[in-house]
């Protein structure tokens, strides 16, 4: 008979229970805890994301029915539902935060080949965005009138498309004050949208010896200081180096602004950097790779749970998101040690219906429509009563 155990033990096996314990003690997640492990507490709501929980009762039932297999996920028992409310509420979010720094160095470590760029610079994308709520039960989290929201920041690592920082704020909250926080190594290259304009900014990204990628705003203001050789035939439409802002003001950094024409549609895009040394060619497909942390956004939004929410407290919502993000890690690590060309949808799709099937889980990653092997040594009796 199969030796192995659920798929889902397999799942949280990524995991190393050290590592989380010692995290469970720097945050004191356990202080005045009652029978109700925090790893209990994980396993709950990882099977909310992976196995699309709609609500407390949806997890504590679900998990109730496979009461026979639990042990096999260092879970003694399903938890009840207001158990496992409390402890959304109370414990802190930042055991998860810390657990999902662990999960991505594991991540990374798997991370091999396949850049699209010749360039050894670290390539990293900016952006944030909204998760709406009822203005009525998070009335912590007012956005506007009618409405209210938290917005997720992130930071995309292009090798692997990894969240490598992701930071929970109000919606309320403008996305540079954000981007003033960050601290990234020389050399990295940071894409972003127009959403992020700021020349001080700029200034102080280019004294930092980080290079940008960025959109030029339609009512920018620019003086042209010197004009770059671009080919006379191409869809390279202009390469200068300008100055931005008002009249009365300048950045102090000399900016390049290159103009590219989609061959596909005819439009223009107008992009600002301060890497002097790549082709304009490159530095619009660098802008293009950006696209990948919008996918990443609707991934995470539909494929997993955090559009609703089990709890309503601050501290409920932000465990939530975060071990959100730990399934996305869990998701793309399965990925990337798997064979078979997995697209996420699929992926997070047919786990959702193996999660409790007694069998490998690296053997299905990569085989994954293939039965699975005969049992053997098996009397008839015993095989037809299987």
């Amino acid at each position: 008979m199969s030796g192995v155990c659920s798929i889902f033990s397999q799942v949280l096996g990524v995991f190393s229970r050290a590592e989380f314990e010692q995290a469970v003690c720097q945050h004191r997640a356990e202080h005045h805890a009652r029978g109700f492990s925090s790893w209990s507490q994980m396993v709950a709501m990882l099977f909310c994301h992976l196995g699309r929980a709609q609500s407390l009762r949806e997890i504590c039932g679900g998990l109730a029915a496979c009461e026979g297999k639990l042990r096999h996920l260092g879970v003694d028992h399903s938890p009840k539902r207001s158990t496992l409310a409390y402890a959304n509420e109370h414990r802190p979010w930042q055991l998860y935060q810390t657990v999902f720094k662990q999960l991505l160095e594991k991540c990374q470590r798997e991370v091999r080949g396949g850049k699209k760029f010749r360039f050894k610079n670290k390539l990293l994308s900016l952006d944030g965005s909204v998760i709406d709520l009822s203005a009525t039960m998070y009335d912590w989290a007012k956005f506007r009138r009618t409405k209210g929201g938290v917005k997720l920041h992130l930071l995309l690592d292009h090798d692997g498309y990894l969240p490598q920082y992701a930071v929970i704020e109000p919606a309320s909250k403008a996305e540079i004050q954000v981007a003033r926080k960050l601290v990234l190594e020389p050399g990295t290259i940071l894409v972003f949208d127009r959403g992020y304009t700021d020349y001080k900014w700029f200034a102080s990204l280019t004294a930092q010896g980080v290079y940008f990628v960025t959109r030029q705003r339609w009512n920018s203001y620019r003086k042209v200081v010197k004009e770059l050789p671009v080919p006379e035939k191409g869809n390279i439409l202009a390469d200068q180096m300008v100055m931005l802002g008002h009249r009365s003001y300048r950045t102090g950094v000399a900016v390049r602004r290159v103009v590219v024409r989609d061959p596909e549609t005819g439009k223009q895009f107008e992009f600002l950097t301060n890497q002097m040394d790549f082709a304009p060619s490159t530095i619009a497909k660098i802008y293009r790779d950006r696209w990948q942390i919008e996918t990443f956004f609707k991934a995470l939004k539909q494929s997993l749970r955090v559009k609703t929410f089990v709890g309503t407290s601050a501290n409920a919502l932000k465990t939530q998101i975060w071990t959100a993000l730990i399934a996305m890690l869990i998701l793309k690590y399965l990925k990337l040690k798997s064979t078979f060309d997995w697209s996420l949808s699929n992926l997070v799709a047919l786990l959702r219906q193996q999660l409790f099937v007694y069998r490998d889980l690296w053997t299905w990653l990569d085989c994954p429509f293939e039965p699975p092997p005969a049992l053997t040594g098996i009397h008839d009796q015993l095989r037809l009563a299987l």
